[in-house]
């Protein structure tokens, strides 16, 4: 497999990770339980919007580590 492919999957899995844990902490923490549908998918689209950017944040920020050491 290519090292740049690895990398990125390396990355991209480690930032998936952070997503879900931050996913569950905005969940359990910050989000109360949703008296409605309506709350329920707003409540969602809030984690999924937070968990999501430091997902990928965090992959982005692993990749570009990587690459720039191997240089």
């Amino acid at each position: 497999m290519n090292k740049n492919m690895s990398e990125s999957l390396k990355a991209g899995i480690m930032g998936g990770l952070m997503g879900l844990i931050v996913s569950f902490l905005v969940n359990y923490f910050l989000i109360p339980v949703p008296g409605s549908v309506i709350a329920n998918a707003a409540g969602n689209g809030i984690s999924g919007l937070l968990s999501g950017f430091m997902g990928g944040f965090i992959g982005m920020l692993m990749y570009f580590r990587s690459v720039k050491s191997s240089q």
